[in-house]
């Protein structure tokens, strides 16, 4: 199930289901809401987007509601996350999921988003969109970059290439190969902690995002093997389809070299396409891509093609 594109004049509601709208700096707020405002689009906020309590979010409570409001109001066509966080998995058994089945609409964001993006897919096969947060769009980082994806998946029906950003420069082949295939992904520590619940996609045949920021210091590429290593064990015995790695912040220390080395080491991983520094992540610019939507990679010798095929 795929909603409407979305259209110039549109109402797109911000909402606050990790952390508060209010943790968010003025500037890059007001940046914000200039950018959109100025695309054509009306810019509406949640009942609760400014609930703030002690861990920078809101009561679960709070954020159901925003979220049911968002899909059942008529005039909403889109809904953008303000920012990411740390707790939206609190809300996913409270969640109406009858009431998005029967509102489909745009659900965009990253990071902690992650777990209500591919929940809801699992829940609802409602295509969800990794992608820019509303304050992503406060930050001059090739900010047009991210706009020229966020509309080519968001407003345009027609195929597109991921093709690298000036920040990017190329994508690296870590496996050569073909591969079409749905989407699953996001930030991977919290795609995996939806492991052993209802709420967690199927992976078999499945092309997975895979990105991650760096919390653990010294210790991130070791944190992020092993996330990797535990969410392809959850798989069947008919394995992924294959895998595109993001681009990861400097401090990460996670160059071709290291992913080559984690690549290596697991049998799951044989003899299908990986390629890596494809712009999604914590770094900008991002692209945005569908999660429940159809990619097809071809990967050989130096040469990257990253299509997506439904959104």
């Amino acid at each position: 199930m795929i909603a409407d594109k979305l259209s110039i004049g549109n109402e797109i509601r911000v909402i606050a289901p990790s952390r508060s709208l209010s943790s968010v700096r003025q500037t890059v707020f007001d940046n914000a809401l200039k950018f959109l405002s100025e695309k054509g689009f009306v810019v509406s906020f949640s009942k609760y987007s400014r609930e703030i309590d002690e861990t920078k979010s809101s009561s679960i409570q709070s954020r159901i509601e925003d979220l049911h409001e968002a899909f059942l109001d008529k005039n909403v066509k889109a809904i953008l996350t303000c920012i990411g966080g740390f707790n939206v998995n609190q809300l996913l058994e409270y969640i109406d999921y009858s009431i998005i089945e029967s509102n489909p609409k745009i659900l965009c964001g990253f990071s902690d988003i992650t777990a209500l993006l591919n929940a809801v897919y699992a829940k609802t096969k409602l295509v969800t969109y990794h992608g820019p947060h509303f304050c992503s769009f406060g930050y001059n980082n090739n900010i047009e970059f991210t706009n020229s994806y966020f509309e080519k998946c968001l407003m345009q029906p027609i195929e597109y290439f991921i093709n690298p950003s000036e920040e990017a420069r190329k994508y690296d082949v870590i496996n050569e190969g073909t591969c079409e295939g749905e989407i699953i992904g996001g930030n991977l520590c919290t795609l995996n902690l939806l492991q052993g619940t209802e709420f967690m996609p199927e992976l078999t045949n499945k092309i997975l995002f895979l990105e991650d920021d760096n919390i653990m210091g010294d210790y991130f590429t070791a944190e992020f093997e092993r996330n990797l290593q535990s969410l392809i064990q959850t798989v069947g015995p008919n394995g992924i389809r294959g895998i595109v790695f993001g681009r990861f912040d400097s401090s990460c220390k996670m160059d071709v070299r290291t992913i080559q080395r984690i690549v290596s080491t697991k049998k799951q991983l044989k003899n299908i396409p990986i390629i890596f520094n494809v712009d999604f992540g914590h770094v900008f610019p991002i692209a945005t891509f569908p999660i429940g939507g159809v990619a097809e990679i071809k990967a050989k010798d130096s040469t990257v093609l990253l299509k997506i095929l439904r959104h």
